[in-house]
């Protein structure tokens, strides 16, 4: 009798001991794939998902990213700023928050940037302001791309070439291979000469119909032609 109780006694322990120790591991893989900072100082983080595709990058300006394309990196030509990029889920570059600001020699310099991209192509809405010296403005805007994917490798080219009529007719090839270009829709907002607006453009990215307000409060609503010239003006 007393043996089969320590048997019994044994038995109950291990099956304690296996639940604890269970327990303890379970408590220890959520400890690890989930974890409370109060502060943390970062060069660069990379959001990912499961399988590893890109879909954000919070990143410093020595660290940020090029030109992403279905996860492949090149170098992009122009962009030195520390900011946000969004990636669709095929590891694509899909729009982004950028920023920056400094005074130099007594010059203040300034901006900040929030744009969404079309599929494979550049910004079609962007959140925009930027300030140099006594100028300014902010803005929002909405654009049309062309439907072909913008040629990135083209436009490192491009934009490699030293400016001149050389560069030119590079972008206007690339303009009429229909992979780059941008037609302005929308613009509103307070521009760099005080007035504030909304200008309205037709698919060719002419002005057609402006709202204005100058910063001396004059207002009216001008019609333009094809050409840019205003054809009609109704004020108060």
């Amino acid at each position: 009798m007393q043996s089969r109780i320590n048997r019994f006694l044994l038995a109950y322990a291990l099956l304690v001991s296996t639940i604890t120790g269970g327990a303890l591991v379970t408590q220890a893989i959520g400890a690890q794939n989930k974890t409370a900072f109060d502060e943390i100082d970062v060069k660069r983080i990379n959001v990912r998902e499961e399988d590893g595709t890109l879909r954000m990058v919070i990143s410093n300006t020595q660290r940020f990213p090029g030109i992403i394309v279905k996860s492949k990196e090149q170098p992009h030509p122009t962009r030195r700023t520390a900011g946000v990029l969004f990636f669709n889920e095929e590891g694509t570059e899909n729009g982004g928050l950028i920023f920056d600001g400094s005074k130099k020699n007594g010059k203040v310099s300034s901006l900040g940037h929030l744009s969404f991209d079309r599929y494979e192509q550049d910004q079609v809405i962007q959140i925009t302001q930027a300030e140099d010296e006594d100028s300014r403005f902010a803005a929002m805007i909405m654009t049309d791309r062309p439907d072909k994917p913008m040629d990135f490798a083209g436009m490192a080219k491009v934009t490699a070439l030293p400016a001149g009529p050389e560069r030119e007719k590079a972008m206007q090839a690339l303009i009429e291979a229909g992979t780059f270009g941008a037609k302005t829709r929308v613009q509103v907002g307070r521009w760099r000469d005080r007035s504030s607006g909304l200008v309205l453009h037709d698919a060719a990215g002419k002005p057609r119909l402006q709202l204005e307000v100058t910063a001396e409060g004059a207002a009216a609503i001008k019609f333009l032609d094809e050409t840019g010239k205003v054809v009609r003006t109704v004020t108060p």
